[in-house]
């Protein structure tokens, strides 16, 4: 079997690499084992601001130009939604965060973003004492639904295969790649936090979080923005909200915990006055880097292999723009932004 290339992962970043070889009349073939599930459990909201600090995002409003873009097509393309638009309010802490806000705002890289008018009626069921922040052209991506679709679509087109990828059985060569009765171009390895597995990038210093979320039942809360305050409260409908998230450095485990559910509800009781029930609990290891920035590139030794990987919190608003760019680079030969080539590491 003859293809231009091998996907080795179908999470944001595989899919969004996935639609740039469809519209390039490429053919090629994803290996996907389920063994990596943050782009699953991911709560998906795009936002090209950073409300800690009131900053813009790296490229925030170009990548999210590319993103809308993407998702709106799949959405035509596999004839469901999963593009769910709302505002996001930020709660302020003092009045020096409110300060803080009318200078960000009129900066221009966040004037489309930030509104500059601080909202100060109260919300039932919300502690807000010093009003809130509103924040535009931002929503969330049903990334489960949408994973879940997209790898219904490739398998229905024979373009995935369901099992774990064996790195030692690849054969590198000058002029193709061969892999158990596969021939290819080019490799791309979308794998995650799997890349510590991976003998041909593990050396990039690709770091882990581990975040745990929770869906919440509060009935009177009715809400429909997100709220982000000490955690992140988003409404999922019929009175269902996804709360989260937190950063555990230590624990590489997928699975939900006592003590992330408990960090959470602390957090929330500084948020809501509101009752509300837990109905579930979730976890995902994040692949993040330490300087904020992705891993995409072409290895040193093997220039058939490519990474694209460490896309951290805000897969949703950079994957489209890094696959983008990561196909240019070994179709055109197009130089990656050094942020996130991996030269960077040598």
């Amino acid at each position: 079997m003859k293809v231009d290339y091998i996907i080795v992962g179908l999470g944001l970043a595989g899919l969004a690499f996935a639609e740039e070889l469809i519209n390039a009349n490429k053919t090629f073939l994803v290996f996907e084992d389920h063994s990596q599930t943050s782009s699953l459990v991911a709560c998906g909201v795009y936002n090209p601001v950073v409300l800690r600090k009131f900053t813009a995002v790296w490229n925030g409003a170009s990548q999210l130009n590319v993103a809308m873009s993407l998702y709106g097509a799949l959405e035509k393309k596999l004839g469901q939604k999963f593009d769910d638009k709302f505002l996001i309010k930020r709660v302020f802490k003092s009045i020096e965060e409110q300060n803080n806000w009318f200078s960000a705002s009129d900066k221009p890289l966040l004037q489309q973003f930030l509104n500059p008018n601080i909202e100060t009626k109260k919300k039932s069921g919300i502690l807000g004492d010093f009003g809130f922040g509103t924040v535009n052209k931002t929503g969330r991506i049903d990334t489960l639904k949408l994973v879940s679709a997209y790898r219904n679509y490739l398998k229905r087109n024979n373009w995935i295969r369901f099992e774990k990828f064996e790195h030692a059985k690849l054969v590198p060569a000058a002029e193709n790649i061969r892999y158990q009765d596969i021939e290819c171009k080019h490799i791309v390895f979308c794998e995650g936090f799997g890349i510590k597995e991976n003998p041909f990038f593990n050396y990039l210093p690709l770091a882990a979080a581990k975040g745990e979320l929770m869906t919440i039942h509060a009935p009177n809360l009715n809400i429909d923005f997100l709220l982000k305050a000490a955690v992140f409260v988003i409404p999922l409908g019929d009175d269902k909200y996804k709360v989260g998230a937190t950063f555990n450095h230590e624990d590489k485990s997928a699975a939900p915990s006592a003590a992330g559910k408990l960090e959470l509800e602390d957090k929330l009781k500084k948020v809501l006055t509101t009752p509300y029930e837990v109905i579930e609990q979730f976890a995902g290891i994040r692949p993040t880097t330490n300087d904020r920035r992705p891993f995409v590139g072409l290895h040193k030794e093997y220039a058939r292999f490519a990474i694209l990987n460490g896309l951290g919190t805000r897969g949703v608003l950079i994957a489209p723009t890094m696959a983008k760019a990561l196909f240019l680079r070994i179709e055109k030969g197009i130089p990656l932004d050094e942020a996130a080539d991996i030269d960077r590491f040598h």
